[in-house]
């Protein structure tokens, strides 16, 4: 991480015109070096938000160059506190790299966007989710079609401002006051995300509620179970796997997996797994999760 943050610093040098700073270069270097989990943090939350092909190290030397620019620009004397004016850089840098990795072409938006309006369209006239049969039907393309396009969303970053909108874009670019059928939606999704983590294994259970929600290093989740910090990275990924493919099954059947031997021991244990989030999960009980706003318990500003 030190090697990271000095290539940071040399690449701003480099780019950057001689200015008079605020503060001297050991009070600038002291900053950045207390501030250096801010960017882990800020890169760990982004990355669960979007697909699984960005790499962390991209984004953290975004966040890295950010912060030593946030630094150099600090005037404290504004009484802005340096992690709020660091915050708001590191974030926007973070956002601008995720822009510069999309790839996506304007046709993978507009199937995207058209595959969306029919989806909520079909769920609405329905009254569930529609198959992906029912799905292609309504388009006019074949499911194979269908499921190509949907890959191709998965791959993209979804954070481009023309009007592309899934529902990852959705999380990352929401509406200040939605509506009470979107915060419904929203409140539903956040309750099956909560019982599909305590359905979890006992072991993978704890490494996410520690990892994710108490925001524990992995060295001392480790130590706690006794394993290596590359284990629990082990542990951490096939808990994501089986939490992304549980809540499928129950909100987008039509993204859930299909075993190619339902009657394996895997095939069973999954299915034993989606069947417990069921048992374990009711509307009520979804919504119990979270205030009228949307916010659990716990959250900071909960009413």
């Amino acid at each position: 991480m030190t090697s990271t943050m000095t290539a940071a610093v040399a690449d701003f040098d480099a780019d950057t015109a001689t200015a008079v700073p605020a503060l001297s270069a050991v009070e600038q270097e002291e900053l950045i070096r207390t501030h250096m989990p801010l960017v882990g943090h800020l890169v760990r939350d982004m990355l669960t938000r979007i697909p699984n092909h960005i790499h962390r190290d991209d984004l953290t030397s975004a966040g890295l160059h950010a912060l030593v620019t946030a630094a150099r620009g600090w005037d404290p004397t504004r009484g802005i506190p340096f992690h709020r004016f660091a915050t708001t850089r590191i974030r926007g840098a973070i956002l601008d790299e995720l822009r510069s990795l999309d790839w996506a072409t304007r046709s993978v938006r507009t199937k995207a966007r058209a595959t969306d309006t029919t989806r909520q369209n079909l769920t609405t006239t329905l009254g569930r989710t529609p198959t992906a049969e029912e799905l292609a039907q309504a388009l006019g393309t074949t499911t194979t079609d269908l499921h190509q396009t949907d890959n191709d969303v998965q791959r993209a970053t979804v954070l481009s401002l023309q009007g592309f909108t899934t529902s990852s874009a959705d999380d990352l670019v929401t509406e200040p006051a939605p509506g009470p059928e979107d915060m419904l939606l929203r409140r539903e999704q956040i309750g099956y995300l909560h019982h599909a983590i305590d359905s979890l294994p006992e072991r993978l259970q704890y490494v996410i509620t520690e990892y994710f929600l108490k925001e524990r290093p992995m060295a001392e989740i480790a130590a706690d179970l006794g394993v290596t910090e590359s284990r629990i990275s082990q542990l951490r990924a096939e808990a994501l796997a089986l939490l992304k493919d549980g809540l499928n099954t129950h909100l987008d059947p039509h993204l859930a997996p299909v075993p190619e031997n339902p009657e394996s021991i895997t095939a069973r244990r999954r299915a034993g797994y989606y069947a417990a989030i069921a048992g374990n999960t009711t509307m009520q009980s979804r919504l119990a999760m979270t205030n009228a706003y949307g916010h659990t318990p716990y959250a900071a500003g909960a009413a």
